[in-house]
């Protein structure tokens, strides 16, 4: 019996749309609204400005300071010289800078894991600049509403008169602020000086116009893009906190589900929680996200949608807390205030807290111990030991110093070791800061003393004191070697 052939599968035409709308060019790039944060008062606001008055009168005021007549912060690249505190350093000195970003790594690992992104809420550059933008901002166009009123309106003189003012308080600003940070590499007073005199070479201008005009960029127009898109911890903060740190969270459990209601109505005989549903949070962040929606990459934990929250919950007859600091566990177990910063100090955040303080002492006794200046003892290799006049044994040495002190100092030499060692020649030489320099030495042992030590190889030391030109700070260094007498 024959089978029937296979019936082919129908082929499903695809046919084109038909097109009931005129070609249209569709963009992929949606433009990001513009955010116009609300100003805020309350105890978190009070902090954010402390940081800001104090981080700028450090950085602002660093390069005018001195200490013990020179730049109390000047890294001098042309000099090759870095003035830290009474500190110079120089390019070998490299380690204590390698040092110092370990450290801050360390740092930002240990108050991440404890309550998140403080960095960025108190003290990041681009925080406290984009702040004291925002303040010229709402002094000379208003807050939020009017702000907004005041971009919406028609070209006209007042809409000028306020813009042109803004902007021109901003580059001021803008400009001092890139001349303070050139003042760290170039001595400020020389700065000014050049600047007064329209004399600033052209490396410094250029420096002084870049850092400027980034920092009017960053705080004035782009301003929560940095945070958002450009800066890489949003996205490797969720690494280094877990739901034991302390973030910025809304108690959802209290209050949902949000609505309006009168003031002093009860909230749970109209079937609401708490959340009157005002937007006043969103409307102060500078990230512009609802964190009634849960952590984001984009909150900077600056906590003020906790002031404004705590201010209309005071208003309302509600107890504060519905925005607070608390832990993903804390919120979701109901947990009290105690037991919650007990569990802060869990395990992972006290071993970061152990390595931090291990290095941070490590590296302050590294710098309390750092020697003013450095020795290398070099043998003569041509002649390693010779008799000379009179019988005596002669070994020459060459002693290579450099100077680290960041002030002229004079180098006296001894030896000792062996007795009746003697230095013959000079034994002295003076250095600038900075300046490397070469002492040849040659020391001579009677004969007299040699005699019992032929074929032998002595241990022996030198001496090193260093002493300022115009003080009496005194610093001695030793080093080893051996004397050679021959059979």
């Amino acid at each position: 019996m024959s089978t029937p052939p296979a019936t082919p599968p129908r082929s499903i035409p695809i046919l084109p749309a038909a097109r009931t709308e005129p070609d249209e060019f569709v963009s992929l790039y949606a433009k990001q609204p513009k955010i116009y944060p609300r100003s805020v008062s309350g105890w978190f606001a009070r902090w954010r400005w402390t940081m800001v008055w104090l981080t700028q009168l450090v950085f602002y005021g660093l390069p005018w300071a001195t200490w013990n007549g020179q730049p109390a912060m000047l890294f001098d690249l042309d000099a090759r010289e870095f003035h830290v505190l009474g500190l110079t350093m120089f390019p070998q000195d490299f380690i204590y800078l390698t040092a110092l970003l370990v450290l801050a790594a360390l740092a930002l690992f240990f108050f991440t894991a404890v309550a998140g992104r403080l960095w960025c809420g108190y003290a990041c550059p681009q925080t406290v600049y984009t702040e004291i933008f925002l303040w010229v901002e709402r002094r000379l166009e208003g807050d939020r509403l009017a702000r907004m009123r005041l971009d919406q309106a028609a070209p006209g003189a007042e809409k000028l008169l306020r813009k042109g003012a803004k902007h021109t308080v901003w580059l001021a600003l803008s400009l001092f602020t890139g001349f303070s940070f050139v003042g760290y590499f170039t001595p400020i007073r020389t700065l000014g000086a050049q600047m007064l005199s329209l004399s600033m070479g052209p490396g410094d201008l250029f420096w002084v116009l870049f850092y400027g005009l980034a920092t009017y960029g960053n705080a004035g127009w782009l301003r929560e893009q940095v945070c958002k898109y450009m800066c890489p911890y949003a996205r490797f903060q969720s690494a280094l906190i877990d739901k034991d740190s302390l973030i910025i969270t809304y108690d959802a459990g209290r209050g949902d589900p949000r609505g309006s209601r009168r003031r002093g109505s009860d909230a749970k005989a109209q079937g609401l929680g708490d959340c009157i549903d005002c937007t006043l949070c969103v409307q102060v962040c500078p990230t512009g996200i609802d964190i009634r929606e849960g952590l984001q990459n984009e909150c900077i934990g600056c906590a003020a949608c906790i002031d404004v929250c705590n201010d209309v919950m005071d208003k309302m007859g509600s107890p504060q807390g519905l925005i607070r600091y608390a832990t993903e566990n804390g919120v979701a177990g109901g947990w009290t205030r105690a037991r919650m910063l007990r569990r802060v100090l869990r395990p992972r955040v006290l071993v970061y807290g152990a390595v931090l303080l291990s290095v941070s002492a490590a590296f302050a006794a590294s710098v309390a111990m750092r020697r003013p200046f450095h020795v290398d003892v070099l043998k003569d290799r041509n002649v390693l030991a010779r008799q000379v006049e009179d019988g005596r044994i002669e070994n020459v040495y060459r002693l290579q110093l450099h100077n680290d002190s960041g002030v002229a100092r004079r180098y006296t030499v001894r030896a000792s070791g062996i007795a009746g060692l003697q230095l013959a020649g000079a034994a002295q030489l003076s250095l600038l800061s900075g300046q490397t320099g070469t002492l040849p030495l040659r020391l001579q042992l009677p004969a007299e003393a040699a005699t019992p030590l032929r074929g032998q190889v002595t241990p022996i030391q030198f001496e090193i004191e260093a002493q300022a030109e115009a003080g009496a700070v005194r610093a001695v260094v030793h080093e080893k070697s051996t004397f050679v007498v021959p059979r």
